[in-house]
């Protein structure tokens, strides 16, 4: 079959692709030469997910050093592009290479304990290259350069007798966000990434748990409350009975706030560029877009405690050590994963990988990426 010219021209045009790749997979900057191939890689990224088609490695690290019991409980993954962060109990992050899949770096927090044994204990990680910035749930927040000493500088010291606990802690580029739970009124705080100066804190979200807050410091204890960010500037974050939107270039007026009479899953929450998911305690999982509430898909999971992430196209949630796949154009059951991974204590999943972490250490990490 014969294609015209002008078509044949107008299918060379890295600006076409560029533009095609930017309104579906939200890139902004390309990994291939071509912004055609970069197309073309993300396309077949996005069928491998679909059908299951993934490689399953786990990761090593040195586990020696750790100087508290529980130290090395991984809480919380992060992924970019080209590399996976771990923050464990200690206050220790570990950062991974993705395309080699080796220990390249290890930061540490610049103090001990000194709320409690896990006062150091790491809340989030957000990697922004080339920095890496992770809080503890003392409040402290800390900045380093990936490829430089692995040097970690404290940006920020918290407060915790005037905040609370740090319960977890996301961000972008422009914005850092942190949930708070201990004293009353403190839930948000926001801070600009660019500048590293605190710009907001207000809400009540965590005012029902701020008991819960300060037993952290001291003991391992279930999720008390979740945030993540979206590419629109906006934020979502949950407890186990409620949940608010934020627009963090406006914050001091929330843009939905949201009570439950089932209650929320809170490790169930997670967001892609415009959308979340999250799960009540009847497994019904309901997906909506941050800004408009408006429902996108809703499945029924019929599961019980469970963790979980998303990517543009599909929802991750891992229950008694399996990882279960919808797909949230129209919530459709997909597949489970092969692996039976155990007790899960963190997730993380991007448009190519899934990391989990493993209540024995292990940290495992699946590759969709098209080969």
């Amino acid at each position: 079959m014969k294609v015209c010219s002008t078509w044949q021209a107008v299918s060379r045009s890295d600006p076409l692709w560029h533009r095609l790749t930017s309104v579906i997979w939200g890139r902004t900057h390309r990994m291939h030469t071509t912004w055609h191939e970069e197309y073309v890689y993300r396309h077949q990224t996005s069928q491998n997910f679909r059908l299951g088609r993934s490689v399953h490695v786990t990761l090593h690290f040195d586990p020696t050093g750790v100087d508290i019991p529980d130290g090395l409980t991984c809480r919380c993954l992060t992924l970019s592009d080209t590399h996976l962060a771990c923050g464990f109990a200690d206050g220790t992050v570990r950062l991974f290479d993705l395309a080699t899949r080796l220990h390249v770096a290890t930061f540490h927090p610049q103090h001990g304990d000194r709320f409690g044994r896990f006062s150091r204990a790491v809340s989030g990680i957000i990697i922004t290259d080339p920095r890496i910035i992770f809080a503890t749930l003392d409040g402290d927040i800390y900045v380093a350069i990936i490829e430089g000493q692995h040097q970690a500088r404290r940006a920020h010291i918290g407060n915790i007798v005037d905040d609370g606990s740090l319960v977890d802690f996301t961000g972008c580029g422009r914005w850092w966000v942190g949930l708070y739970a201990g004293v009353p009124g403190r839930a948000i705080h926001i801070w600009d990434g660019n500048t590293e100066e605190l710009v907001y804190v207000n809400t009540t979200l965590t005012d029902r748990e701020s008991l819960r807050g300060w037993h952290m410091l001291t003991e391992l204890t279930e999720a008390i409350g979740r945030v993540r960010v979206t590419s629109q500037e906006s934020a979502v974050a949950c407890t186990s009975n409620k949940y608010m939107v934020l627009d963090l270039r406006n914050p001091a007026f929330p843009l939905h706030d949201r009570d439950s009479a089932r209650g929320f899953i809170v490790n169930s929450l997670d967001t892609n560029n415009e959308a979340f998911i999250i799960v009540d305690n009847r497994g019904r999982a309901i997906v909506r877009r941050a800004d408009t509430l408006e429902e996108l898909c809703r499945f029924n999971t019929r599961l019980g405690n469970l963790m979980g992430c998303m990517n543009l196209g599909y929802a991750l949630l891992c229950a008694a050590g399996v990882i279960r796949v919808w797909g949230i154009e129209h919530g459709q059951y997909l597949y489970s994963f092969g692996e039976n991974i155990g007790a899960v204590n963190a997730m993380a999943g991007d448009d190519r990988h899934v990391a989990a972490a493993s209540s024995n250490s292990t940290i495992h990490l699946w590759d969709f990426g098209a080969q």
